[in-house]
């Protein structure tokens, strides 16, 4: 019979579309927004209140540092800063001053590498190496978490979940993809951001001088729609 000589043929096609499938769904998970297997996550906050948190991603870079900490100190803004330990080891003058600025620091791991498919000695090693060089620069409050890229899956909500940490993603991230104007970052943030929202912005190293010149007018247009800024840790503690 012809289907008994396919039958080798059909069980690997079926093999291979089910581990196609079981990829692209854990691959989707990994990069879900607003869900992990494992511990508290949170993309955005439900309020009726125009609250919204800004974040920074990256950095500390002399670029870009001193030129958002004196923009925010002028506009009188609170921000959230998920830095690298990598990054803060070289400035440590930098986490220094976004600390004493008053800024909250959040851990976006020592090296940026994706936290997918790696071991829990790994997770570990990447976040708590991050978290001594934070509380090097004086800051004394809790440290929520950001993945790199967004990428999580097992052994990192896992790490986080054991020790009662926070995973802060997003709902707003305007310069993420391409190479945007400042104009079309400006835009879409203040297009996008509603009541609770969490916005993502990478504004430290020498490439992100489109991100820094949106600062002032996302800054601007949103106080002008009635939003109130406050750090990742002060919205969260209104849900």
């Amino acid at each position: 019979m012809k289907w008994l000589r396919r039958k080798p043929t059909i069980i690997a096609a079926v093999g291979l579309t089910l581990t196609l499938t079981v990829a692209v769904s854990l691959w989707n998970v990994a990069s879900a927004r607003s869900f992990q297997f494992f511990g508290d996550l949170v993309d955005r906050v439900e309020t009726d209140e125009k609250l919204v948190a800004l974040t920074f991603d990256d950095g500390p870079d002399p670029a870009g540092t001193r030129q958002v900490l004196e923009l925010l100190s002028a506009e009188q803004v609170p921000a959230t800063f998920f830095l690298m330990g990598r990054d803060l080891e070289k400035h440590p003058d930098l986490g220094r001053q976004i600390a004493e600025a008053g800024h909250e620091i959040g851990n976006h791991t020592y090296n940026h590498q994706r936290m997918i498919g790696v071991l829990p000695g790994t997770v570990a090693k990447e976040v708590e190496d991050t978290d001594a060089q934070i509380r090097r620069t004086g800051y004394t409050g809790d440290i929520h978490f950001r993945p790199p890229n967004g990428k999580k899956l097992f052994a990192l909500p896992r790490y986080l979940q054991q020790h009662n940490r926070t995973t802060v993603m997003w709902d707003v991230e305007p310069d993420s993809e391409g190479t945007p104007t400042a104009q079309e970052i400006a835009q879409r943030t203040l297009a996008e951001t509603t009541p609770g929202s969490i916005i993502l912005l990478h504004p430290m190293y020498a490439g992100r001088a489109e991100t820094r010149q949106a600062l002032r007018p996302i800054i601007t247009g949103l106080k002008e729609r009635g939003y109130r800024f406050l750090t990742a840790s002060a919205l969260l503690a209104g849900r």
